[in-house]
């Protein structure tokens, strides 16, 4: 019994991090696993170990990790490959640490804040959803008994969510609304199955008080994780009433909001421990790097119309000049909140807001 759960944990251990390796492999000028395995001077089985997971990157010492990165890209690897090996490894890291909770003192979704990278890491070993970073390359046609996607084992995903789900319970039950709760919470809401839908459809509906309250909280983030779990449930009303209530108009809460976008798209500069950022004035993310994320999420999270339509307004109302910077990048997003205006389904909020947007991406480029 103990062996299956060791050859279970080395199976699970770094498999995300192993395939984003494969990937980048492939996208160099030596796209062997022999010919790579030769060129970094390890012998096959090293590499092979790495690419699937049985010798987690995340145990290879620093140096040597900078140095193979390095040098893939001298042989031409895709820098945005590489880009996702630390997302590729965060979200090995919270995959194994659920599905061996009983191992870890302290989850990792209780010590930093996991950004959407990392997110699309984890769905991707959950259900095989193609990570829209990789589109491009993961999507390469593979012929045999060779893998698609990382993805976990039916066993490990039972598992995975059977932990996270008493992960967030726990949390609860001890009183934490913090880290911990929100993130594991946020994360059961990629089990589609019947049981957990309808579980998480009665947690999440359990902390409807706290969307429905206006402007910023110390509960802010977690409403607004709640709001947009049930709006992935396919349930858009919470959201909605947490734009209108618990951000549009609240100089704090419109701050958190544009902190946390910056954040959870990648252009904040450094990790963060906890939710304590969203309160700082934005000085720690670059404006053009947040104005591309939020019109690539506009574009790929229908779901979140209306939180992409409001934070965008927001960025643009702060930084209206901000088509100057990039004015291919705003006359693609003017084409497609045009496209947006002509459908239905939005709300009378976000029509507006978008067709504010629309207006400030027309009079202000280059």
């Amino acid at each position: 019994m103990a062996a299956r759960g060791v050859a279970r944990e080395r199976a699970a251990a770094g498999k995300v991090a192993g395939f984003v390796l494969r990937v980048a492999r492939e996208s160099t000028s030596v796209p062997t696993q022999a010919g790579m395995a030769e060129a970094m001077g390890v012998d096959l089985a090293t590499w092979q170990g790495w690419e699937t997971g049985r010798r987690p990157l995340a145990n290879v010492k620093a140096g040597a990790l900078l140095d193979i990165r390095r040098r893939l890209l001298a042989w031409g690897a895709d820098p945005g490959v590489l880009h996702l090996l630390d997302p590729a490894m965060d979200a090995d890291r919270v995959i194994t640490s659920t599905i061996h909770s009983e191992i870890h003192v302290r989850h990792p979704l209780a010590s930093w804040v996991h950004t959407r990278d990392t997110a699309h890491m984890i769905a991707w070993a959950l259900n095989g959803t193609v990570p829209p970073a990789l589109a491009r390359r993961a999507a390469t046609g593979r012929r045999g008994p060779v893998a698609k996607a990382p993805l976990l084992t039916a066993p490990d995903r039972e598992l995975f969510f059977a932990h996270l789900r008493e992960t967030a319970e726990s949390a609860s039950r001890d009183g934490d609304d913090g880290l911990l709760h929100r993130q594991s919470l946020y994360l059961c809401s990629y089990d589609r199955s019947p049981e957990m839908t309808s579980w998480m459809v009665r947690a999440l509906h359990g902390r409807r008080d706290l969307i429905s309250t206006r402007g910023w909280t110390p509960h802010w983030a977690i409403a607004r994780s709640t709001a947009a779990a049930l709006a992935r449930l396919g349930d858009q009303q919470p959201l909605t009433e947490f734009i209108e209530r618990g951000l549009a108009g609240d100089d704090a809460a419109e701050t958190a909001n544009l902190n946390y976008c910056s954040y959870w798209l990648g252009s904040f500069r450094e990790p963060q421990p906890d939710d304590g950022f969203m309160r700082h004035d934005p000085t720690s993310w670059e404006p053009v790097r947040l104005l591309r994320g939020l019109a690539a999420g506009l574009h790929q999270a229908p779901a979140y119309t209306d939180l992409y339509a409001h934070s965008l307004w927001a960025l643009l109302t702060i930084n209206p000049w901000l088509p100057l910077a990039d004015p291919a990048l705003s006359d693609r997003l003017a084409g497609h909140v045009a496209r947006l205006l002509d459908r239905d389904g939005t709300s009378p909020r976000a029509r507006g807001e978008l067709s504010s947007v629309h207006y400030v991406l027309r009079e202000n480029r280059g």
